[in-house]
């Protein structure tokens, strides 16, 4: 199975939760993904899908107000 990376060193590479992963396998977005009895292979060179789940920047600049306001950085 060279040149394919695991669910694990995918979460780690692009900085995603092992289940978003998954989803992103089971419904397509990962090109190139292949399914191997319970385990999804991911070509090592796949491309980390953009997130279709915000659609503005109103919730990231919400987050960074946040964060300037209250000192954390």
């Amino acid at each position: 199975m060279e040149n394919y990376i695991t669910l694990v060193q995918a979460a780690e590479l692009w900085g995603i939760s092992t289940r978003r992963i998954r989803t992103l396998c089971e419904t397509g977005r990962i090109e190139g993904v292949t399914k191997f009895g319970k385990s999804w292979a991911i070509p090592a060179n796949a491309k980390k899908p953009t997130d279709g789940r915000i659609r503005s920047g109103k919730y990231i600049k919400s987050q960074i107000k946040e964060v300037l306001d209250n000192g954390i950085i």
